[in-house]
């Protein structure tokens, strides 16, 4: 049986813009990020506390608040997509989850997101094909 271990970074708020409001439109306050990361268990399940031994996720957090940051989006699922992209490039990810979601919605309360799993299948997709972030 094959052990997998998970990265688990919640509720990063993002500096981001994303969508289009016309007057009176309820404009969110926050971008929440969810992202999980299914990787090898050797990473976690280590004999010696060094960082060689384990997934680095410093690097990543620091393009994703880049990407979040590089300019308009009109789309979540865009910015999402660009993440996964980022993501891909890291051979140690085996798959992932990613959630985005703004806030509030209506009357100050409530929030709304968008959630996307990624197999392994899909990883392996992405790291052969010529989408780039």
């Amino acid at each position: 049986m094959n052990t997998n271990a998970r990265i688990e970074l919640k509720d990063l708020k993002l500096q981001t813009q994303i969508g289009t409001y016309g007057p009176g439109a309820i404009i969110p306050k926050q971008h929440l990020l969810d992202l999980t990361l299914w990787i090898d268990s050797k990473l976690v399940l280590i004999s010696e506390d060094v960082m060689k031994n384990v997934f680095d996720y410093d690097p990543l957090v620091t393009e994703i608040n880049r990407l979040a940051g590089d300019g308009h989006y009109e789309t979540q699922e865009r910015l999402m997509t660009r993440i996964v992209q980022a993501c891909a490039k890291y051979s140690e990810i085996i798959s992932l989850e990613i959630g985005l979601r703004k806030l509030p919605v209506s009357a100050g309360s409530g929030s709304l997101g968008v959630r996307l799993m990624v197999d392994e299948k899909t990883m392996q997709r992405l790291r052969t094909s010529k989408l780039s972030a």
